[in-house]
């Protein structure tokens, strides 16, 4: 599933406040200074830090 471009500029990590990225083969936003992937459930982006992937 893709995420839209408006929601993208909005969304970010709520560890560092920095913007997320998509990584549409891992169906993740990856937040590259926490070094964290979070997960997208049902075309939900789950923003709980203890949910997400270190990467």
């Amino acid at each position: 599933m893709k995420i839209s471009t408006s929601l993208l500029n909005i969304l970010v990590c709520p560890v560092t406040k920095s913007k997320l990225v998509y990584d549409e083969k891992s169906s993740t936003l990856i937040s590259k200074e926490a070094r964290l992937a979070y997960p997208i459930k049902n075309g939900i982006p789950v923003l709980l830090p203890d949910q997400a992937t270190k990467i």
